[in-house]
């Protein structure tokens, strides 16, 4: 079942499959979102347990090896809802048998939504359940029209970031991290945006020095992101033509080509002690 929350200036319609936001719309019902087409069959998931993929999709954990493909389970998962405003709502997603079988950890994930004026904020925490340490990554997924006003080149597009970003960034070879960072293609704070950017698949920065960006011609719609506990950035499109571009706010990456190990060992996990909980957010403004 979908829930709309009106803001004002802006609308957002959640599901409860995946707790994945599925629709945004600006005053004007300019639809900003990804419609999951055929190029992509999702709008916004939410990537948990992992971000990326673990080496031959496996999680370790005690000796054990459990099956855990790319981005984690939740986004296959369907939420309960918590509560359901007419600006805000909160569904959760709690362990259970099939998340078990891949994921061998007690937790809550609760997911706010929340609109206000031009602004949706996304509000993730997670909670330790269990007795043991929970090793965790959690990413933001949400793919926006590219371009956003319909008509305009997709070339005329670039990010622009709250800091320049000279820091190498890091690609994926058959979904793990590449050993050696490259150079970065942001020339100050800006990213020029084209299809040949994704050649290599997702770009990503993993020591970025801005916590917001922001995605915009110079006309018509604009989009900025800012995030708060998150560490890393994914952007990401498909090269072969695809009209979206994922804007990416991660905590956690793909496991590094050469590592096997442990899953609490993992390169970029949260680890969340019993009784504790981790909050992360990030807010969509539409301009």
């Amino acid at each position: 079942m979908d829930h709309t929350l009106q803001g004002g200036r802006l609308s957002a319609t959640i599901k409860a499959d995946g707790a994945e936001l599925c629709s945004l719309k600006n005053v004007e019902g300019l639809e900003l979102l990804w419609q999951a087409g055929p190029a992509w069959p999702r709008h916004s998931p939410i990537l948990f347990p992992i971000v990326g993929r673990l080496k031959n999709d496996e999680l370790r954990h005690r000796g054990k090896t459990y099956p855990m493909t790319q981005h984690g389970f939740a986004r296959d998962q369907t939420f309960d809802w918590r509560e359901r405003g007419s600006r805000s709502c909160t569904l959760a997603l709690t362990d259970n048998p099939a998340s078990r079988r891949c994921f061998p950890f007690a937790f809550r994930l609760a997911v706010t939504y929340a609109v206000e004026d031009v602004h949706l904020d996304v509000h993730f925490e997670i909670t330790n359940t269990g007795g043991e340490t929970l090793p965790a990554s959690l990413g933001g997924h949400p793919a926006f029209n590219w371009p956003l006003l319909p008509g305009l080149p997709k070339q005329a597009y670039g990010i622009h970031f709250s800091n320049e970003e000279p820091a190498p960034i890091r690609r994926l070879k058959d979904g793990l991290l590449r050993e050696k960072p490259e150079p970065t293609p942001v020339t100050g704070k800006y990213l020029a945006l084209s299809e040949q950017l994704f050649t290599d698949d997702a770009v990503i920065l993993d020591h970025p020095a801005s916590t917001s960006i922001r995605y915009a011609a110079d006309r018509g719609p604009a989009i900025t992101m800012q995030w708060q506990g998150f560490r890393e950035l994914g952007i990401w499109s498909k090269p072969a033509g695809a009209p979206f571009l994922c804007l990416e706010p991660w905590r956690g990456f793909a496991s590094p080509l050469d590592f096997g190990g442990e899953f609490v060992d993992k390169p970029g996990i949260m680890k969340i002690e019993p009784g504790t909980s981790e909050v992360l957010s990030y807010r969509i403004s539409v301009g």
